[in-house]
């Protein structure tokens, strides 16, 4: 047996609380239908972190580490890669 899409009761989905209806769906359509301005679509992706492409250095942490960086970086209201970073930073300069 396969389900399809009209299969689904869309009414039960939401988006950021936010019911999705059949008008909501329609909306949206009618917006791709329209077109997207070029410089609307090219502003996707990650954000710069620096001056160039950033560049995926990876660490390991043990259980106890991790944990001691989120509750860090939750407490200054951070990403842990922020809080990496800033702690990098601050070691290099402290040099």
């Amino acid at each position: 047996m396969s389900i399809s899409y009209y299969d689904l009761n869309v009414s039960d989905e939401k988006i950021n609380g936010v019911p999705v209806t059949d008008e909501v769906i329609q909306a949206w359509a009618d917006e791709a239908e329209r077109g997207y301005p070029v410089e609307q679509l090219r502003k996707r992706g990650r954000r710069p972190v620096g001056e160039g492409p950033g560049e995926v250095v990876p660490v390991r942490m043990d259980a106890s580490l991790l944990q001691e960086l989120s509750a860090r970086a939750e407490h200054d209201h951070l990403s842990r890669s922020e809080a990496i970073r800033a702690a990098v930073r601050a070691w290099i300069s402290a040099a």
